[in-house]
């Protein structure tokens, strides 16, 4: 099926310094949690230097750009691991936390970290972000639940709230 293929990027379009970041932290976060390790600035150098090699097709300024977002996501997403699973664990319906996969689990930790850390992002854009890295990673039906839940989570947390996590 077309569906099961993982989707290429597109060669032509440009390449985003946030969304750069965005797939960066969550390749980061998810090394980390296949590893056991704990998400830190050492482990994230070593890992950025494999990763941008990866991305040579991307100038220097928006290679930094995607860098300095993706520390400041992991790093949120790390800090605030407990909570933001305790936001999303309960949002995953009828489905074991334990069994959706790691790369998935990853993507929707950073969108989350994203929606209650940063308020100059609206969580709209999280979720779009989030659910296209999912068709890019992982597939589209992982896209579609990654929508469901990360929908869920941004109703829960409606602008006070959003602002007092």
């Amino acid at each position: 099926m077309a569906e099961d293929i993982k989707r290429e990027a597109d060669p032509l379009r440009k390449r985003h310094g946030k969304r750069l970041g965005r797939e960066l932290a969550m390749a980061f976060l998810f090394s980390c949690d296949m590893r056991g390790e704990t998400p830190r600035a050492e482990l994230f150098d070593s890992f950025f230097e494999t990763a941008a090699s990866e991305y040579a097709d991307v100038d220097a300024k928006t290679m930094h750009r995607a860098r300095e977002y993706a520390v400041r996501l992991y790093v949120a997403a790390a800090l605030r691991r407990e909570e933001i699973d305790a936001i999303l664990i309960p949002m995953c319906v009828n489905w074991d936390w334990k069994r959706i996969s790691a790369v998935d689990r990853s993507i929707m930790r950073v969108a989350v970290a994203e929606m209650i850390e940063f308020d100059e992002i609206p969580p709209v854009v999280s979720i779009d972000e989030a659910v296209e890295i999912a068709r890019d990673f992982s597939g589209t039906d992982d896209g579609n639940f990654i929508n469901g839940v990360l929908n869920a989570v941004k109703n829960k947390l409606v602008s006070p709230e959003r602002a007092s996590l």
